[in-house]
């Protein structure tokens, strides 16, 4: 199964708290286990302070919870683009 959002994703390496930004850029990993532990850690204590955050990361999980796992033939070659160009104007926006 390919990973859509892996050129998405970054890295926060350091031992310096994670802002807002950076941990809803790390989310999908933190939820997939894909962080490493000291990345997870902070990510952990952002959580535990920042109730926006924290009620994001519940967000995530309620609509992961909804929509279960969609195997990657159910989105179409022109979905796909259209995501794929959405993601790519955000992260250059």
């Amino acid at each position: 199964m390919r990973d859509l959002l892996a050129p998405f994703r970054r890295r926060h390496p350091g031992g310096g708290p994670l802002t807002c930004q950076q941990l809803v850029e790390l989310v999908t990993d933190y939820l997939e286990g894909e962080l490493a532990p000291a990345e997870r850690a902070r990510f952990e204590a952002h959580i535990a302070a920042c109730e926006h955050c924290a009620a994001y990361l519940d967000q995530m999980r309620d609509t992961l919870a909804i929509l279960g796992d969609l195997p990657p033939e159910a989105l179409s070659a022109d979905a796909e683009r259209d995501l794929r160009a959405a993601f790519r104007d955000w992260r250059e926006g």
